[in-house]
């Protein structure tokens, strides 16, 4: 059995890095696109890849300072704030709550809100959480 090999915090935050990006991408392709079924499913799984991996961005963050691990992930985005990685806790919370809500089955009406969610707050805040994640692995 092979065993793997724990990856770092960096590395962590360059998967991250990396998915943020092609969601940027699927997300800059022209909204119009996005009205049929199952563009929209692609962009909320490009958009729930980057959230699970800012998840574990922040666990391995808070493994190395000898904290964690946590129950879920509103414990792991509250403790986030309180360490300054996230600035807008409220927002981010707001991300784990539409992700719960979010049904694949659920009418497009609902749907659509959660899509101007990540189009219009969402990605700035991977982006702003991409930014203060790489000063804090610099210090």
């Amino acid at each position: 059995m092979m065993k793997t090999v724990a990856q770092s915090c960096e590395q962590c935050l360059e998967q991250f890095s990396t998915a943020l990006e092609d969601l940027k991408i699927y997300a800059g392709r022209g909204e119009s696109s996005v009205r049929t079924e199952s563009k929209a499913r692609e962009l909320i799984s490009h958009f729930e890849t980057v959230h699970e991996l800012a998840l574990k961005v922040m666990a391995k963050y808070f493994e190395k300072q000898g904290k964690g691990p946590f129950s879920g992930s509103r414990d792991a985005t509250v403790e986030a704030f309180h360490a300054e990685l996230i600035d807008n806790g409220k927002g981010w919370l707001d991300m784990v709550i539409d992700r719960i809500q979010y049904n694949p089955i659920y009418p497009m009406d609902t749907q659509q809100t959660f899509l101007e969610n990540i189009r219009n707050r969402y990605i700035r805040m991977f982006d702003r959480f991409e930014n203060t994640m790489g000063k804090k692995l610099d210090e």
